[in-house]
């Protein structure tokens, strides 16, 4: 159907703009984390606030009240979870992936790209992107717990305190 009725209209426009009010609100006051550097469970979350903000807007048999009280549980679940796993490395380690060695002073590591499902070519695009034209001016690529590639070239290694949370 094209029009069912103004009053289906309105009710979507004015739901909608008091759904995204609340929304943006919820994601204030959660804090940068709810949306920021997503790893698989930020994702997960913030599909679901997507979902849940569409079906406030175009159910009819959700009403705000419902439609907020579960965007504040999804939000309330994403700050606890948050909070357990700075506290609980065991729990952290169930959560979110640990970042992975990919290519190591030049060279790629092949059972790393097929556990993580990249190819040589994604590695390579992540090198070239970092502004270096020769792998072997690299010292590491690495898979970040957000899916981002992080290029340290020979020249920035340092001591390498910051990849001391990956295994090398």
């Amino acid at each position: 159907m094209w029009f069912d009725s103004w009053s289906d209209v309105i009710r979507t426009v004015v739901l909608g703009t008091a759904a995204y009010a609340t929304l943006v609100l919820i994601l204030r006051v959660s804090g940068k984390r709810t949306l920021s550097q997503l790893n698989a469970f930020d994702f997960v979350v913030t599909v679901a606030l997507g979902s849940t903000l569409a079906t406030i807007l175009l159910s009819t048999d959700v009403s705000w009240a419902q439609g907020t009280a579960a965007l504040l549980l999804l939000a309330a679940l994403q700050f606890v979870l948050a909070l357990c796993t700075a506290r609980w490395q065991a729990l952290r380690r169930a959560v979110t992936s640990s970042p992975a060695v990919l290519l190591r002073d030049g060279r790629m590591d092949a059972a790393a790209l097929r556990s993580a499902r990249l190819t040589e070519s994604e590695v390579r695009q992540a090198v070239r992107s970092a502004g270096s034209g020769d792998l072997a001016d690299i010292a590491v690529v690495v898979l970040e717990t957000d899916g981002r590639l992080s290029v340290i070239p020979r020249s920035q290694w340092g001591d390498g305190s910051a990849l001391s949370d990956v295994s090398l």
